[in-house]
């Protein structure tokens, strides 16, 4: 199954390059970077299928059991701008030309030091190199390490300066996964891409670990009144598990009003929660948001996070620096 839709996505990929991307690439009279952009293609067309299944699937699940109407609308439009920009490959092409050479650089500095890459898929030859097997390999190992970046942006001041962007959406739909600091996102994505290249997945399986992640992400985040159940809860994280999470208060504070921590860090799996001792499976649905922007602060006013996507970026630099 797994082979077949390689060959089907290879095929879709082949087709959208030679038909659109290819042309365009030596029109603008950047022949040279032909093959990295075969590879941007690939990205591109991930993002459009996810973009679809939004549209198709989670969207109506949105408007048959939604936790709360919709209020702010201009709210969720900025989201979608962030959701175009990360799924249809703009914020990476935008690393590609200014961080892929440091990349390089210090991939080359840990192979050089000794950290060579092991391929984990070979670890068991004949079990562990089964395309789905590794893909579950992949995608196990990397969410454990999503769980201690995760746990790293609510634990630290200056990472929570950045990441609480994410938090500050009180309309939580299907588009607001990708609602991040642009920095933020820089470092996340970064710590991801280095521990993949240590452990050999290879470019194919990435891309379709990072697309069925995005498309989990997807559905946790959105306007959806649902649960799996008792059982259900404790394999996957679920629109009611990750809601917590964003919850006022509950979903990030771990020791009462204004210190940091929380509640449900799980991407994927919330067995970290649960062996790390930060999960909650109260079945709630409790308003979202962070509790400086709807409780007036020292000055009397709430905290601003910004209602366009260039003031929230703004905004989010002037905490990272103590100037907000």
């Amino acid at each position: 199954m797994i082979d077949w839709l390689t060959d089907v996505f290879s095929a879709m990929q082949g087709w959208l390059f030679e038909t659109a991307v290819q042309p365009l690439v030596y029109a603008i009279g950047l022949g040279g970077w032909a093959e990295d952009a075969f590879d941007a293609t690939g990205w591109l067309l991930v993002g459009v299928i996810q973009i679809l299944v939004l549209l198709a699937v989670i969207g109506p699940l949105q408007r048959w059991r939604a936790v709360e109407p919709v209020t702010d609308r201009r709210a969720i439009r900025i989201d979608v701008l962030y959701t175009l920009i990360h799924r249809l490959g703009l914020f990476r092409l935008a690393l590609f030309f200014t961080l892929q050479p440091l990349f390089d650089d210090l991939l080359g500095s840990l192979r050089m030091a000794g950290w060579g890459t092991f391929h984990l898929d070979e670890a068991w030859p004949g079990v562990t190199d089964v395309p789905w097997v590794a893909f579950a390999i992949y995608l196990v190992v990397l969410d454990f390490v999503g769980y201690w970046i995760h746990r790293g942006q609510h634990q630290f001041n200056w990472w929570w300066s950045l990441h609480s962007l994410h938090h500050s959406q009180r309309q939580m739909t299907m588009w607001s996964d990708d609602r991040n600091h642009l920095l933020d996102d820089v470092i996340h994505d970064a710590l991801i891409v280095i521990v993949a290249q240590l452990i050999g997945v290879a470019p194919g399986q990435f891309i379709a670990v990072v697309a069925f992640t995005q498309l989990s992400e997807s559905l946790q985040h959105a306007n959806l009144r649902l649960s799996f159940g008792a059982i259900g809860e404790r394999l996957w994280v679920s629109p009611r598990f990750h809601r917590l999470h964003h919850s006022i208060g509950l979903g990030h504070e771990s020791h009462g009003r204004s210190t940091l921590g929380g509640h449900n860090f799980g991407v994927l799996l919330p067995w970290w929660d649960m062996l790390f001792r930060t999960a909650n499976f109260e079945n709630r649905y409790d308003p979202t948001g962070i509790r400086d922007q709807v409780e007036p602060g020292a000055d009397g006013r709430p905290r601003d996070y910004g209602q366009g996507f260039w003031s929230q970026q703004w905004l989010g630099l002037k905490r990272l620096f103590g100037r907000a």
